[in-house]
């Protein structure tokens, strides 16, 4: 029996999802687990896996197109199962052109079998064949799509067509001659991902509604790359199978001091600040749809194992797009920290995630002179530490008491 693949709903907010790409053509066939297609909701992307085995009898919307929750997007079954009943209600002024097309060519195929030689002026007067959508689209930017070959079904211009056109990755049949005579291009452009918008928005609000400053420490990490030995000696041996990252056991200094600074585990809301009990540790994660911030619920009540574990988890959630979207709301996390030592990036200000109210940067590891006593000079490994801290909720001797106190929560840290 056919099983219909629907659009999942997203969290109580969405309404409507974008299909971003697709993995799977009709005919295709599919097993569970497979990813079916890519989509994007205004809070972030996601990747949705078949449910069953079977073929790919039919898709009914293409990438690009705005598809509401709930509704099926595709079906899967065996050969020669009937896919029509599973085939979303169409709206009305799309069954009316679907008519109108209908018309329009079976009579230019009469005309052509009465008159050969009228044949190409009656396609070239045939009406244009592009969706509602395309259409919209075409108009509003001032596109004139008469000559567009279309992708879609029978030569339909669909809004993947549209959208190629204005970011310059493909041409009309009339630009298209004149591109001819240059074999290069001086730029392209492509138009904003929802995931890439909603980033560019936060980012920007962040900055013009907040107060936002900067202070830069550095820690001594010798005992944190003495414990980082001793897990990769552990897991060798088999004693134990969690691999405790540097960031792991500095995300574990940053909810002790948290512990011992209440007021910057807080949530900044113009007339009032909302100072939680439980610390909600945000991690920023790069994922290949850009970042994203997941937050791990009651990060201070976990043992380090615990909260290694949770870390990884939601970042590879993340990654794979199957991340709860309550999860990655701003408001979800209490504090959050963005580590770019991996990159060897040795001093950044990061972005505070309002309403939050602070966000540590964990910069890269650099080997500095120190005097190691008795007028003794060596070499000491430190790491950057970067604290953005919203200044209207947090003044500059707490942000820089809660610095020092992480800086000493790593530099006392014993596994």
């Amino acid at each position: 029996m056919a099983t219909a693949v629907i659009m999942p709903k997203q969290g109580q907010s969405v309404e409507t999802c974008i299909i971003t790409k697709w993995f799977k053509n009709k005919g295709e066939n599919i097993s569970t687990g497979d990813i079916l297609f890519s989509y994007e909701t205004d809070k972030a992307a996601f990747d949705l896996e078949s449910p069953v085995d079977g073929i790919l009898l039919d898709r009914f919307f293409e990438e690009g197109d705005e598809v509401p929750v709930l509704v099926n997007v595709a079906v899967i079954g065996k050969n020669g199962e009937a896919t029509v009943s599973f085939n979303p209600d169409q709206s009305a002024e799309v069954k009316a052109e679907v008519k109108a097309e209908a018309e329009a060519e079976a009579k230019v195929e009469v005309e052509a079998e009465v008159e050969a030689a009228s044949s190409l002026l009656s396609s070239l007067d045939r009406k244009i064949k592009i969706s509602p959508r395309a259409k919209r689209l075409a108009e509003n930017k001032k596109l004139n799509y008469n000559n567009l070959q279309g992708s879609g079904p029978n030569g339909r211009i669909i809004t993947r067509d549209i959208e190629k056109i204005l970011s310059g990755t493909a041409t009309s049949s009339v630009a298209s001659s004149k591109m001819v005579q240059s074999n290069e291009k001086e730029f392209t452009e492509q138009p904003l991902s929802n995931v890439r918008k909603i980033i560019a928005k936060a980012m920007h609000s962040s900055l013009q509604n907040s107060a936002q400053l900067t202070h830069h420490m550095s820690a001594d990490v010798r005992y944190l790359l003495e414990a980082r030995q001793k897990i990769k000696s552990e897991i060798a041996s088999g004693r134990i199978n969690q691999d405790i990252t540097l960031n792991d056991m500095v995300c574990w200094c940053v909810i002790r001091a948290l512990e011992k600074f209440p007021d910057i585990n807080s949530h900044f809301l113009d007339d009032r600040i909302k100072t939680f009990h439980k610390v909600h540790l945000g991690i920023a994660v790069d994922t290949p749809r850009g970042l994203m911030v997941p937050a791990v619920k009651n990060a201070g009540d976990m043992d380090l194992i615990q909260l290694s574990a949770g870390l990884k988890s939601v970042a590879e959630a993340c990654r794979k797009g199957s991340i709860s979207p309550e999860l990655i709301q701003s408001t979800a996390a209490t504090f959050t920290v963005s580590n770019l030592g991996n990159y060897g990036v040795e001093m950044f200000t990061p972005v505070v995630n309002l309403p939050q109210t602070g966000i540590l940067g964990v910069c890269t590891i650099i080997n500095r002179p120190a005097n190691m006593g008795n007028n003794i000079f060596g070499f000491v490994p430190y790491i950057g530490l970067s604290l953005t801290y919203d200044h209207r909720a947090i003044d500059g001797g707490p942000a820089t008491l809660f610095l020092k106190e992480i800086k000493e929560q790593i530099e006392a840290f014993r596994y």
